[in-house]
């Protein structure tokens, strides 16, 4: 066993209360938590969703830390308020009142302290080779160092490039098996005819093709750790089978008679959410369950922004000793900047940017214009297909079946200009301009539905400024 898997990582328990969120709307929304953190916005992917045109889509954010509980603004528009004290980060007191933009929201513990969760967040920024300085993922490293030295099936769930792989290989390098095999099959990367034949194995002339005898990854990863990443996509025909091997710990190859019985620990990921996949009827329910006896959610680089400069320095300091590259430097206003990019492809694509940069720059010093223009196409295209999708969620309960159709279509209309069109605002940083070009809409029309709608009130009473101002 290595030294890395004898560490013994320090942690801290924090107890997680449970609470209330009430937003004051025409329509009182009010939900209880007992989570280290949530996410309060419009999106509905929020877990408090506030459907307000004055809130941006993740306006703020409460969590847990040694302290208490945070309130932190997410560099919203409208701003997040106390009082008159519009605050960027602050602790919150039992029965605290808020304001998200004009959404008045109170905030009330209703848990007792017996009853509290309790979490444990590292005192470390690393585990394996994973890095994080953020709490959400010292959270994953205080339950990885309980979890990996266990043989509990573990779900990984998080977006392409967020580092699952990572998370399921420091779950085996941290475990007993670290001196045993280590199995990674890719359920999205083989065929649906071959999947059986290469996760169970097959007899010779058991099917055409099968010219010689195969062991199948889970005998080769007998006594060790199988690693079945992008679970999400095994076909549902095979499904049962897998849920076989989980509940009794054997295999039986294709073409054969007998049953193997095997010991191995099964780590899954997916980018799929497994629980909604379910609900569709893609993914069978019992597997569900014996996959995610331990779930661990790794958060997307966006919502972790301040491991940024941490995960920077590390590719930076890796590339000039793999690869030989001249050490560079990078300046805080870049850091920033690289912080407020809402990176679709993770930290893959903040490792990328890193090497691009470091090879283009002439002077030693990473720069965001070697940012990727594809990908900056592309995390537009996905912010327009999310507002696509919220505004669709939006328009459901605007239908009013009880009026004329002439009337009911009006009001759809006015809903779907104003709230489109605010949002495109809060995508364009306020600028008319751009929010034209951004709406394929000529400057008049977009003047016409933003006075209509009166879509730049929020923005005037936040903004010193605006490019225009003078509408």
């Amino acid at each position: 066993m290595s030294e890395e898997t004898k560490t013994v990582f320090a942690t801290v328990a924090l107890k997680v209360m449970r609470y209330r969120l009430t937003a004051h709307t025409q329509k009182l929304v009010q939900n209880t938590f007992q989570k280290r953190e949530i996410i309060i916005g419009s999106h509905p992917d929020c877990d408090f969703c506030v459907n307000n045109p004055s809130i941006s889509r993740h306006h703020a954010k409460i969590e847990l830390d040694q302290t208490g509980f945070r309130l932190v603004d997410l560099e919203s528009k409208n701003g997040t308020y106390i009082g008159d004290l519009r605050i960027h980060d602050i602790y919150l007191n039992d029965r605290t009142t808020f304001r998200c933009a004009d959404i008045q929201i109170d905030f009330d513990i209703v848990g007792k302290d017996k009853d509290a969760v309790e979490v444990d967040i590292s005192n470390e920024n690393h585990f394996g080779k994973l890095l994080g300085d953020s709490v959400a993922m010292r959270e994953i490293f205080g339950l990885l160092s309980r979890v990996s030295n266990t043989d509990a099936t573990v779900l990984i769930q998080g977006e392409p490039g967020s580092g699952k792989e990572l998370v399921a290989n420091a779950i085996w390098s941290n475990s007993k098996r670290a001196d045993k095999p280590y199995v990674i099959f890719d359920c999205s990367t083989v065929s649906r005819e071959l999947v059986e034949s290469e996760l169970f194995g097959h007899l010779k002339g058991s099917f055409t093709g099968a010219v010689t005898n195969r062991k199948g990854a889970f005998l080769e990863a007998d006594g060790g750790t199988i690693f079945l990443d992008e679970i999400g996509e095994l076909p549902l025909e095979l499904q049962p089978k897998l849920l076989r091997v989980l509940e009794n710990r054997t295999i039986r190859p294709i073409g054969s008679e007998k049953s193997y019985p095997i010991n191995v620990r099964i780590i899954a990921a997916t980018n799929k959410n497994l629980a909604r996949e379910v609900e569709q009827g893609n993914f069978r329910e019992d597997l569900y369950y014996r996959l995610a006896v331990i779930t661990i959610a790794v958060p997307p680089l966006r919502k972790r922004p301040e491991d940024i400069p941490l995960l920077v320095e590390h590719f930076l300091k890796q590339l000039a000793e793999e690869k030989n590259y001249p050490p560079a430097s990078v300046s805080f206003s870049t850091l920033q900047k690289l912080k407020s990019y809402a990176w679709p492809g993770n930290v893959r694509e903040l490792r990328n940017f890193v090497e691009r940069a470091s090879v283009l720059s002439s002077s030693n010093r990473i720069e965001t214009r070697f940012l990727n223009a594809s990908a900056l196409e592309e995390n537009s295209n996905r912010i327009r297909n999310e507002e696509s999708s919220f505004i669709a969620s939006s328009l459901k309960d605007v239908i009013d079946k009880r009026v004329p159709f002439k009337e009911a279509k009006q009001l759809v209309t006015d809903t779907f200009e104003q709230q489109y069109m605010t949002h495109v605002l809060e995508i364009c940083k306020g600028n008319v301009s751009a929010a034209a070009r951004f709406s394929s809409l000529n400057r008049k029309s977009v003047e016409y539905i933003i006075n209509k709608h009166e879509c730049l009130r929020n923005f005037r009473e936040t903004t010193d400024s605006a490019d225009d101002s003078d509408m």
